[in-house]
This record gives structure tokens, sequence and C-alpha cells, in this order.
């Protein structure tokens, strides 16, 4: 049995680790209502803009431009997989599953040319001998529009020239506070909604042409649609870290819990012990 020493110290220690997990639980919460204002601040705006682009698409008038024909002798083309984790730990499964869907789907392309946003996912899948496009770190937790649009340039730019046939996006998409799924989902080749794609009759008058609008909207979508989904990947991390910490905090005060009363026993043995040495000298 431990001393009353021993469990004293180890009460202090889970009280210390107790104070450390509760003021993470509150700043991840903290940081998880602010993702959540700026996608339910994104959502509409890109709605918008994808449905201005499916009236310019559906248009009788629109024409599509002609694909460039490959060279004879270009490579043959690979397949661009864009893998998001987080830059820290903490935060329960959220690194573990994106991170073993983003090695599945790289086993299945084969030959594959790997963006890894996050500290964690790049450092394992550098591990697995896949070695990242380039350092997305900054992506992750806070994402910024600019350099979003930087990566969707990077990527259409890519799948434009050939070099890409296919762009597939690994990320965990934040369902609730206590809930996350881990999606893949095809960026490019681009398609619409399944409800947008039927051909419909509309009042809309497009200037200065569906054409024009769509090559300049295009861009504007594919760029908003990888910041959206950043922003999608931290709200769920910071939900994942928010339930860890609640966890961990919940487990460590029923920890404190029993030391407390094991240490209240003891030290009640101790009197006891000691009164009765004493009646036994008096008498």
């Amino acid at each position: 049995m431990a001393s009353l020493r021993e469990i004293k110290d180890r009460i202090g220690s889970v009280r210390t680790t107790l104070k450390i997990t509760s003021a993470m639980k509150l700043v991840a919460s903290a940081k998880l209502r602010k993702a959540q204002s700026a996608i339910e601040s994104m959502l509409p705006y890109q709605k918008t803009l994808s449905d201005i682009l499916t009236i310019a698409i559906n248009d009788r008038k629109y024409v599509p431009a002609a694909a460039p024909a490959p060279a004879e002798d270009a490579p043959a083309s690979k397949v661009a997989v864009v893998a998001i984790a987080s830059n820290s730990s903490l935060c329960g499964g959220f690194n573990a599953i994106a991170i073993k869907t983003a090695l599945e789907q790289i086993s299945q392309v084969g030959d594959a040319d790997v963006f890894a946003v996050g500290r964690k996912m790049s450092d394992k899948l550098r591990k697995s001998g896949y070695e990242s496009m380039g350092d997305y770190t900054r992506l992750s937790g806070s994402p910024s529009y600019a350099d979003a649009k930087a990566l969707a340039e990077q990527l259409i730019e890519g799948y434009d020239s050939g070099r890409y046939s296919r762009v597939i996006l690994v990320y965990n998409h934040f369902v609730s506070t206590s809930t996350y799924k881990t999606m893949v989902e095809t960026y490019l080749p681009f398609s619409l909604p399944e409800a947008a794609g039927e051909e419909s009759e509309n009042d809309c008058i497009l200037e200065p042409g569906p054409r024009e609008i769509v090559d300049k909207l295009l861009p504007q979508v594919l760029g908003l649609k990888i910041y959206t989904v950043l922003l999608d990947s931290a709200a769920a991390e910071y939900a994942a870290r928010t339930i860890a910490m609640q966890t961990a905090t919940d487990n460590a005060e029923d920890i404190l819990g029993e030391l407390t009363l094991e240490y209240n026993k003891g030290r009640q043995q101790k009197i006891t012990a000691e009164i009765l040495d004493l009646l036994g000298g008096a008498q």
C-alpha cells in the first residue's frame, strides 16, 4: 500500500493536470465557436456563388471551352491527394483517422502527389515514404483565404496542364460538437451538385455572357471550396479537442476523488493507531 506521502504527492500532480485540461478545454471551446461562426458566415456566400455558376453553366448559350489535347509524349497523369489534419495532438482520434484514410487513398491511386496540410499529417506521411509537395502547416487550425487560394491555384494549374488527372480531398467534416466524419471528395474535375445538374428555365439576364461568367466564377468557387474545407477541418479539430479535454478532466476528477478517499482512510487509520498507542502507554 502506498504511503500517505506518496498519495498526497499524486493528489497534487492530478490537481495540476486537472487545471491544465480544464484550461485547454476552455481554449478549444472558444476556438470552436470562432470556427463555427466563420463557417456559418461563409456558407451563404459560397451557396450564392455556386447558384450563379449553375445558372451560367445551364444557360443554353453557354459553350464550354475545348480541353487542350495532351501531347503524345506526355507522361501519364498523376493523382493529387490533399490530406488535412492538425498541427498538434491531444484531440482524440482526429489525426489518426484522417491519416489512415489518406494512406488508404494514396495506396489505391498508386502514383500520387501528396499535399499534406498539418504537421501531424506531414510527419506521418513522410515516415510512410510520401513527401509533401510543400509546407502547408500554416493552413491548419487558422487558415487564411489568401493561403487557401494559393493552394487552389496550384492544384488548378496542375490539373489544367495535364499533370494531374484528378484531385482528391481527405479531411474531417464537422457534424456537431461531439461528432465529425472523415470525407473523401473529388475536387477536380469539377462537377455541379446533383440537383443543379438538371436543365431548367430561369429569368436571369447574364451579362456580359455565360461563358465569361463561368470563366470568372469557377476559379473563385474552387478557391472558396478549399478555404471552406480548411475551416471545416479546423472546426472538427477543435470539437475533438474539446471532447478529449472534457473526458480527461472528468477522469482526473474521478481519480482525484479516489485518491482523496484513500488518503483520508489512511490518515484516519494512522490517527487511530496513535490513539491506541497512547492508551496502551497510559495503562
